[in-house]
């Protein structure tokens, strides 16, 4: 098991809130990090998704009332949407006789829209806590690298794998999966499946490139409501990253359209049939998917409260990727490159000119940082993601 940063996030959450959502595409790890949270604490799991873990449930004011005083483990809730008025109810007991934290572990895996529903329900009791893929400074704590990371992407599973070809099929049974049940649980007109698996594999030649619903529509041959519908499903199902375009204060005509990501680098891959670092070199996604696996990367690195989007004007000054991180009043900037001789270009330079950023870096494939030109940092994946999992807000001045 590769220990995963988060399981801090939730053992902080829970000592401070009566409930925890930790939330993540399937098999990215929720239920193993539960139970390794569940082995410190004596915690109670139930698993939803079967009948009779449901069947405890049928009165859950009896079943949940004999557990107050250890923590319950809810895998899979958003199956058991009207369990979540019953939720407020018992933690507003629990408050009243000074059981205030730690009651509720909630995984979910799918349904945002519900979990935001409970999350009006539990105003003011619950905490979200994303878990993302395994991410470079995850699995180089384990002493692997980035690049078998973004060959089979973040998911356990395909990454442990023990051969390029067992991680290959993993990723593809995964989305045969997704297509036949998860996303068609989700949506109330159903697309065939062969036309679905036709949409991710366009999403997936299709990354890091601005979401245009219409001409993904007439390639289909469905409409465009259509499109945009499963577009925010897969994106509420942790499948797809939307990047918005940053707003920013200058009197040039910016690009409004977002920019659209399959989140995992190896599903990216497996839907296009790329099974290996070789074969991936040589492909033309290949900057593009090193792009969203170092944009995924860096996000999951960033502390709570920071901003993200892209920068593009339609003169063609562009900065892949903007962060507004909490406690600056300007931005980083962040060029993705995947060579060993990072290239600048006139929009990249337009692009600075404009945002003004606090600080400016071009994150690439190698491993030594230095200085480009004044203002501008050349570093590694693993280098950007720790000084974002360092950052600290400035302290404000004293009055």
């Amino acid at each position: 098991m590769i220990p995963r940063r988060a399981v801090h996030r939730v053992e902080r959450a829970l000592r401070r809130q009566a409930a925890v959502a930790l939330l993540g595409v399937r098999q990215v790890g929720k239920t193993t990090l539960a139970f390794d949270i569940a082995r410190k604490t004596d915690a109670v799991y139930l698993d939803l998704q079967t009948r009779s873990d449901r069947t405890k449930l049928s009165d859950p004011q009896f079943f949940l009332s004999q557990y107050t005083d250890r923590l319950v483990i809810l895998d899979e809730v958003h199956r058991v949407p009207a369990l979540f008025p019953e939720l407020r109810s018992l933690i507003d007991r629990g408050r009243r006789h000074g059981r205030r934290t730690g009651r509720f572990l909630i995984l979910g895996s799918a349904s945002v829209e519900r979990l935001r529903q409970a999350g009006e329900s539990l105003a003011g009791r619950i905490e979200f806590v994303p878990l993302g893929s395994l991410d470079v400074l995850e699995v180089e704590a384990h002493g692997d690298t980035a690049i078998p990371l973004w060959v089979r992407g973040g998911l356990p599973d395909s990454f442990l794998a023990a051969s390029d070809e067992d991680s290959y099929a993993f990723r593809r049974n995964f989305i045969q999966t997704y297509l036949e049940r998860d996303v068609e649980e989700f949506v109330a007109r159903r697309l065939p499946a062969e036309t679905l698996r036709r949409l991710w594999t366009m999403l997936a030649h299709w990354q890091g490139g601005l979401l245009r619903a219409s001409e993904l529509a007439r390639s289909l041959a469905i409409n465009t409501a259509t499109v945009g519908r499963y577009i925010d499903t897969l994106t509420s199902l942790f499948i797809l990253r939307r990047l918005l375009p940053y707003v920013a204060n200058v009197r040039k005509r910016l690009v409004k359209s977002p920019k659209v990501y399959v989140r995992d680098s190896g599903l990216v891959h497996a839907l296009l049939r790329i099974g290996d670092f070789d074969t991936l070199a040589g492909h033309p996604v290949s900057g593009a998917s090193w792009e969203g696996f170092v944009i995924e990367n860096l996000l999951q690195a960033a502390p709570p409260g920071t901003a993200a989007s892209f920068y593009r004007t339609q003169a063609g000054a562009e900065v892949d990727l903007v962060l507004e991180l909490p406690g600056l009043a300007k931005p980083w900037a962040l060029e993705i490159k995947l060579g060993l001789v990072p290239p600048l270009g006139r929009g990249f330079r337009s692009a600075r000119e404009d945002l003004k950023p606090d600080r400016t870096f071009v994150v690439y494939g190698g491993d030594e940082d230095y200085s480009l030109e004044p203002g501008v940092e050349v570093i590694s994946l693993r280098s950007a993601a720790e000084l974002l999992r360092d950052f600290r807000p400035p302290a404000a001045p004293e009055s």
